[in-house]
């Protein structure tokens, strides 16, 4: 509905634009892009970080609107079944009565009162009144307007914890999680640790780059960042890894990147390339690679020397792995599109030093960076992906050549698709041994924090309230010879 008709009237005497007016097209807020992500992402089943990048680069906002917006859009669907649990008391028709961009205004805009105490209360209601004001009538901005002033005198009441005697039902509740997640997790690793995993995966994802070894050090790139005002400091996971303070914008659009000195890649991921510990001259295939962060990551643990397959399913996606070789000076890749599961009769053989099947997933490791997954997955989609990962598994272990290696990675924290999976795997494929002999860079951080101990046997969880870092599956196998 346009602004027109959303009022109800319409000012008479005011001239039509004609075709020579130069007048600029109002800019939008935060909160207005804002709210047209989350009614995208909620309509249309868009992923929120692609729409919200998209949206913010056609509106140009200022570094510090385009930190609001993306904490809005973020933190409103992080949160949205606790929001909602909260609005359910003040909307006297029901939640499931309104329009889809009002309740998505009403949760954009309580989170802002129940979670962002920096912003003005005054500052999100009244433009909240204005959004409702414009794309709706008169009622709608009304109903807006009580609803959210009624949230502000109960505040304090709002903002108690939420008792609950099922720990399941509290759990979900105070973090925003579906029940039947919060009960797998539970079942899983028990009541305290995943009240962890919950608490952990609503946290901003802080930015992390991994430092091209081939061009410069750590050190080096450290000190270029601190000329653009960005203050980074080594990771205490991953090596080559650097970890970004605050705000640093879009590291993308720096000089340096686009001269290939660094790549964007959290933490957790990094390990996945260390743990193959690819040599140079050697043979190496990524089965699954897009957008080729680990391919162009042991590319350079390969020091740009032998041959390394980089195969995705998707042909689109293939120069998306060449651009990213080329902008880092890698021209040990060659990119290719086909299943996985069909590799094995497309490199017959079995010649491949190294293997590495970061396998498709259930996600549940990234969702403070992707917090839809919360509410789009299912637990039919686990056995779903369980099955495609058992298959992907047969076809990737018949190319390791004998005394080869091969990894196993997913960014998920479910055990049947880690774990069981594993057990699975061994089960049929009993040439295939644990390897637990992983480069002491990456083991020592781990032994460190406590994630692994003695009787670490070649497999790691990371969770996201380790390291802060993505939950992360790695298990390196060796085939016997």
């Amino acid at each position: 509905m346009n602004a027109v008709k959303a009022s109800g009237s319409k000012k008479t005497g005011s001239p039509h634009p004609s075709r020579g007016d130069q007048r600029k097209p109002r800019q939008h807020t935060a909160r207005e892009i804002a709210l047209q992500t989350l009614v995208k992402v909620a309509e249309a089943g868009a992923y929120s970080n692609l729409q919200l990048n998209r949206a913010l680069q056609d509106a140009q906002l200022t570094r510090q609107d385009a930190a609001l917006a993306t904490e809005l859009v973020y933190g409103s669907i992080q949160q949205q079944r606790t929001l909602d649990y909260r609005l359910e008391k003040l909307v006297a028709k029901g939640l499931d009565k309104l329009a889809p961009w009002v309740h998505q205004l009403l949760r954009m805009s309580a989170y802002q009162l129940l979670y962002l105490d920096r912003i003005p209360a005054h500052a999100a209601v009244n433009e909240a009144v204005q959004i409702a004001k414009q794309r709706g009538h008169s009622g709608i901005s009304g109903m807006v307007n009580g609803v959210l002033r009624n949230m502000l005198r109960r505040l304090a009441e709002m903002k108690l914890p939420i008792e609950e005697i099922d720990p399941v039902r509290r759990i979900g509740l105070t973090y925003s999680y579906p029940d039947w997640m919060v009960r797998r997790w539970i079942e899983s690793y028990g009541e305290a640790v995943a009240e962890e995993i919950c608490r952990a995966g609503n946290e901003s994802p802080h930015a992390s780059l991994r430092v091209n070894s081939l061009r410069l050090s750590e050190e080096k790139a450290a000190e270029l960042l601190a000329k653009e005002g960005i203050q980074a400091s080594p990771s205490k996971l991953a090596a080559g890894g650097l970890v970004v303070s605050g705000h640093a914008g879009n590291l993308t659009q720096l000089a340096a990147y686009g001269e290939g000195l660094w790549s964007l890649q959290d933490e957790s991921s990094m390990l996945v390339a260390q743990v193959c510990a690819p040599k140079p001259g050697m043979t190496v295939l990524d089965c699954c690679s897009a957008p080729g962060g680990k391919t162009t990551h042991l590319a350079e643990l390969m020091d740009n020397s032998g041959r390394l397959i980089a195969n995705d399913l998707h042909p689109h996606k293939r120069k998306l792995i060449e651009d990213q070789a080329e902008r880092l000076g890698l021209t040990v890749v060659e990119a290719v599109s086909g299943d996985a599961s069909d590799l094995a009769s497309r490199y017959p053989g079995a010649d491949f030093d190294v293997v590495l099947l970061d396998a498709p997933c259930s996600g549940f490791g990234v969702i403070r960076r992707k917090p839809e997954i919360k509410w789009t997955k299912s637990p039919e989609d686990i056995e779903s992906i369980a099955r495609l990962q058992q298959r992907l598994l047969d076809e990737a272990v018949k190319l390791v050549k004998p005394g080869g290696t091969f990894v196993y990675s997913t960014c998920t924290i479910e055990r049947e698709e880690n774990e069981a999976q594993m057990a699975s795997f061994m089960q049929r494929h009993p040439s295939f041994v644990p390897d637990a002999d992983w480069p002491q860079q990456v083991l020592a951080p781990l032994r460190e924090a406590g994630v692994i101990g003695v009787d670490f046997s070649g497999a790691v969880q990371l969770l996201p309230q380790h390291f802060g870092s993505d939950g992360f599956f790695i298990a390196r196998f060796k085939r016997a010879n």
